[in-house]
C-alpha cells in the first residue's frame, strides 16, 4: 500500500453528532436564530472536522506550491515562465500579494517548490520537494507519469502530516505556476465532460487571439491523451500539473488528519477537485475560500458542492483568497466559543 492509498483509507465522516452540538450550542447565544449567517456554519464545521466544541484557531499555515508546465510551449500565457522563479523568490521575501493578506490574517506562507524549472540552490525559506523540472506538453503528450503525480500527491500528504505534528489548526491552499489555469480548464473539462470554451478564461490576461489559442491546447491534448473521467489520477497525470497534484495531497491528507483545509482559487479548486473525486468525505473538509474571475470555477465548486465564502472578483493566486477567507472562519469559531448564552448574559430568550 502506498501513501497515497494508506491516506485515503485514514478519511473518515466529519461527526454529525459534533455538527449537532455545535449548532446547539450556536442556537442558544444572544442572537436570533441564524441571525450570523454563515459565520455559524463557519463555526459549525469548523468544530465538527477538529473533533471539538472548543476548537483552537491560533496556528494557520498556507501553503504555496509552486511548478511549471509544459504547456506553456503553445503560448498559452501572457508571461513566460521564468516569472515562475522570479515571482517565489518575491514571495520567499515577504513581497507577495499572499504574504501581505497572510499577514494581515496572522498566518505563516510555505513555499513548496514541487516542480519549478528552476535551480534555487538551497534558497532559505524554500521548502524544496522538487519532483521534476515542470510538466511535459499535455497538447502533444502526458503532463506526467503515474509515479510523478504520486509523488507530487505525497508532498502535500506529507506537508498535511507535518501540520497535524505541529499543532496546526487550519490549512491553506495556494499556487504558483505560469500556465496553470490551462491544466486547470483541462481537469475539470475532463471531469465534466462540458465543452473547454465554457470552462476557459484569460488567465493572466491573454487577449482574445490568445484565449482562442488556449481553447486549442486544451482541446488538443484532450484529444490527445484521453483522460478518463473516472479516474481522477488518469485525468491529473495526463492534464495536470505537479502544484495541482501537491494541492490534492494536501487537500487528501488535511481531511485524514482532522483539519480543516481553506482552498484559495481556480488552480487550487482543481487540486480539491481531484481530492474530491478520489474520496467521497473529502467535500466535508474543504472551506472554498472565494469564486474565481475564471468561468470554470463555478463548475468546480458545483462538482464538489461547496458554497465560496467571498465574490471579490480575485484572480491571481497563490492563497491570497484563502488567507481573506480565514479570517471569517475564525470569526465564526470565535462565535462558537466566545459569544455569551442568554442565560450568562441574563437576556430574555426569543418566544
Amino acid at each position: 500500500m502506498n501513501i497515497v492509498e494508506a491516506t485515503l483509507e485514514r478519511i473518515k465522516p466529519v461527526s454529525p453528532q459534533l455538527l449537532e452540538q455545535a449548532q446547539g450550542r450556536l442556537d442558544i447565544k444572544t442572537k436570533p436564530l441564524g441571525s450570523l449567517g454563515r459565520l455559524e456554519e463557519f463555526g459549525r464545521r469548523f468544530a465538527a472536522i477538529s473533533g471539538t466544541l472548543n476548537p483552537d484557531t491560533a496556528k494557520k499555515v498556507i501553503f504555496t506550491f509552486a511548478g511549471d508546465h509544459g504547456v506553456t510551449d503553445e503560448g498559452v500565457s501572457a508571461f513566460p515562465k521564468e516569472v515562475t522563479p522570479q515571482m517565489a523568490f518575491n514571495i520567499l521575501a515577504g513581497g507577495a500579494g499572499v504574504n501581505v493578506l497572510a499577514r494581515h490574517a496572522g498566518a505563516e506562507v510555505r513555499l513548496v517548490d514541487v516542480g519549478v524549472d528552476y535551480d534555487f540552490n538551497g534558497v532559505e525559506g524554500l521548502i524544496d520537494r522538487k519532483v521534476a523540472r515542470g510538466t511535459r506538453n499535455f497538447a502533444k503528450g502526458p503532463a506526467m507519469t503515474r509515479d510523478e503525480v504520486l509523488a507530487a500527491l505525497k508532498v502535500g500528504i506529507d506537508q498535511a502530516d507535518q501540520c497535524k505534528a505541529e499543532g496546526v489548526a487550519m490549512a491553506g491552499t495556494g499556487e504558483l505556476g505560469i500556465g496553470n489555469t490551462t491544466p486547470s480548464s483541462a481537469i475539470i473539462a475532463a471531469i465534466s465532460g462540458i465543452p473547454v470554451r465554457e470552462l476557459t478564461h484569460r488567465g493572466t490576461g491573454i487577449n482574445d487571439a490568445g484565449l482562442e489559442n488556449k481553447i486549442r491546447a486544451i482541446e488538443q491534448g484532450l484529444a490527445v491523451n484521453r483522460p478518463d473521467p473516472k479516474d481522477p489520477l488518469d485525468v491529473l497525470t495526463k492534464v495536470g500539473g505537479l502544484e495541482i497534484a501537491a494541492i490534492a495531497g494536501l487537500v487528501l491528507g488535511c481531511a485524514a488528519n482532522g483539519i480543516p483545509v481553506v482552498v484559495d482559487g481556480f488552480i487550487s479548486t482543481a487540486g480539491a477537485l481531484i481530492a474530491s473525486e478520489m474520496h467521497p468525505h473529502v467535500r466535508d473538509y474543504i472551506f472554498a475560500a472565494h469564486a474565481s474571475v475564471e468561468i470554470g470555477h463555478r463548475f468546480m465548486l458545483e462538482r464538489i458542492g461547496a458554497t465560496p465564502i467571498l465574490n471579490l472578483d480575485l484572480r491571481l493566486g497563490e492563497g491570497t483568497g484563502a488567507a481573506l477567507a480565514m479570517g471569517l472562519i475564525e470569526a465564526g469559531v470565535k462565535v462558537l466559543k466566545e459569544m455569551a448564552t442568554f442565560e450568562q448574559a441574563g437576556v430574555t430568550e426569543q418566544l
